[in-house]
């Protein structure tokens, strides 16, 4: 790999894409090398592909596998489950061990959500060009990283090359300045975003998250914001790397060591964009306007802050916009003009590679402890080493003492595809990065929001603002 140029005038995303440029065409296509590859149960397609080549990994060394998208959270014994899903772990433990690649099994007390297992394993890193099988792979930009989801195809072009063809996006900088409110959250900075500037207000962009508000935010909250860029139609979302980044990072398993750590370091400093870099397009927010939010109809961009009302499609003068939105609501089962803190909820799910690291369920716990739930509920921890230290801290009494479930690590309630669903009908308050039509289950009805106000959720019955719960005292008979 080429050594990373922290020459004037660039932006982050410059200074990391061409450090990895191997060819440049005419037609703009650059064959960029790629520094990590995770997969996951879906990857056999790829596999499959090598199989019918007879072609080897390249790079095993880059390569790694995780058990997450399919895997069951109630139970670690594989005789239990579905076989069909049974058959895809096993497959991905059989190819991993054909092609000596290091696997994040489900009896591997690292295993977890890929999005989660990269960054606390020290296998995210800074200026590094990282890919796997799935679209919130953007996650991983939170340490500066250019991190994407790839399809089946690209999936197999890097197994066997190490390399993908990709086209240079325009660059975008949405810029939040100022002091959050107490309660407010990342998950409330990135739906806020999404409402403003549309889901695909920044397609054929890379985002990168700027000013004092995103400064303040810790890893995990960096995460969640970048995990989001997806939702808005980005290619992906970075933070410029700062000592919030590299104190994270010191003496992970996989990060550098020693001398060489310090060294890295000061080279991750330098990735931030130059005062003069010039952006295709900026987008400014004040924090403090920002406030705890939620969404109501089919899209991430169908958001809007807890004290606010439902929308009403007669009084949006773009007939298309209001079509959507009249066909969200009707999928929803909500009136125009309702009041948000008036719709009933059946059940919460707090987890996702968006919102299940230790931040997470501490916020959540926070509101829940003391309190009992007036619906059912899963809480899956986003790996072994969340679940482990928040078992360490009591997180999980709290959850389970508040009448919730609490689970093992896995991609769970969040895609519906694992035996974790929203039963067709109900309405779930999640933690998750999508609201579509069934995402959680066949006619399924998702509202996203941060894990504090799910939890403010639980325990109301119905959407709440979380911040009358942090000023409430806590009875004994709540």
């Amino acid at each position: 790999m080429p050594g990373i140029d922290a020459g004037g005038g660039k932006t982050l995303f410059d200074k990391v894409f061409d450090a990895h440029v191997v060819v440049r065409r005419e037609d703009g296509q650059c064959l960029l090398w790629i520094d990590r590859h995770f997969l996951h149960e879906g990857s056999f397609h790829a596999f499959n592909k090598l199989k019918d080549r007879d072609a080897e990994v390249t790079r095993p060394d880059l390569t790694f596998g995780i058990e997450d998208h399919y895997v069951p959270t109630r139970t670690r014994d594989l005789s239990k489950i579905d076989p069909a899903i049974r058959g895809m772990i096993e497959q991905l433990r059989g190819n991993s061990e054909r092609h000596g690649l290091r696997l994040f099994d489900l009896d591997d007390p690292g295993q977890g959500i890929v999005h989660v297992v990269g960054p606390e394993q020290g296998l995210t890193l800074p200026g590094l060009t990282m890919v796997c099988g799935d679209s919130h792979t953007a996650t991983h930009g939170a340490f500066g990283a250019i991190a994407f989801g790839i399809g089946a195809s690209e999936v197999a072009h890097v197994l066997m090359t190490q390399t993908l063809w990709q086209k240079k996006p325009k660059r975008m900088r949405v810029t939040v300045d100022g002091t959050l409110a107490p309660g407010v959250t990342a998950k409330d900075i990135a739906l806020s975003i999404i409402a403003k500037i549309g889901a695909d207000g920044a397609a054929g962009h890379a985002i990168e998250y700027a000013g004092s508000a995103i400064r303040g935010l810790s890893m995990e909250g960096r995460l969640t914001l970048c995990n989001l860029s997806i939702e808005a139609g980005g290619r992906c979302g970075m933070v410029a790397p700062d000592q919030t980044t590299v104190d994270y990072l010191r003496g992970r398993p996989f990060a550098p060591q020693g001398e060489a750590f310090e060294a890295a370091g000061k080279d991750w400093l330098a990735l931030a964009s130059d005062p003069d870099a010039v952006f295709d397009r900026e987008v400014l927010f004040d924090a403090t306007e920002i406030a705890p939010v939620v969404t109501w109809g089919i899209t991430p961009e169908d958001a809007s802050p807890i004290t606010a009302t439902v929308p009403d499609p007669e009084q949006i003068a773009d007939p298309a916009r209001a079509a959507q939105v009249r066909d969200a609501l009707d999928y929803m089962d909500i009136r125009p003009g309702q009041s948000l803190t008036d719709i009933r909820i059946d059940r919460v799910f707090i987890g996702s590679c968006t919102n299940s690291r230790i931040e997470d369920i501490r916020a959540a716990a926070a509101i829940l402890a003391g309190r009992k739930a007036k619906v059912p509920g899963l809480v899956s921890p986003g790996s072994m080493l969340v679940k482990k230290q928040a078992e360490e801290e009591g997180l999980d009494r709290i959850i389970r003492d508040a009448g919730l479930e609490w689970v093992d690590a896995g991609c769970s309630m969040c895609v519906g595809m694992n035996g974790d669903l929203v039963p067709p009908g109900e309405r779930c308050a999640s933690t998750t990065n999508r609201n579509f039509r069934g995402r959680q289950g066949p006619g399924s009805r998702t509202h996203l929001m941060s894990p504090a106000m799910v939890a403010a959720a639980a325990v109301t019955g119905h959407l709440t603002d979380m911040r009358q719960l942090m000023r409430e005292p806590v009875s004994a008979g709540n």
